[in-house]
């Protein structure tokens, strides 16, 4: 029994990890390489649209780089995210209570 119960939480703990979504917008090249779809070419293709144009405010501007259309960014809309409450996290990784983020 115990050996059955270990089987199934470690099923659904790769279930999980499998099944997260990458964010466009913080994802490494390794990271975007882990989407269905996306290649060390196209996951460079994102990072520099990224750096020439800022974070993706949606899904669907992903359809502006090079080598996504219509079809590929809706098989992968389920593996992607552009939530800006993840790179809002990162940001304040390491501010000391009460300190505010610097100005622009």
């Amino acid at each position: 029994m115990k050996k059955l119960l270990a089987a199934l939480f470690v099923f659904f703990a790769f279930f999980g990890m499998a099944t997260a979504a990458v964010n466009l917008n913080t994802a490494s090249k390794a990271e975007l390489e882990t989407v269905k779809g996306i290649g060390p070419q196209k996951a460079e293709a994102i990072i520099e649209y990224r750096k020439r144009n800022g974070p993706f405010k949606t899904i669907d501007e992903l359809k502006k780089v090079s080598g996504f259309g219509d079809k590929s960014v809706a098989n992968m809309r389920l593996e992607l995210t552009v939530d800006m409450a993840d790179s809002d996290k990162r940001s304040k990784v390491g501010q000391t209570k009460g300190e505010k983020p610097a100005l622009k």
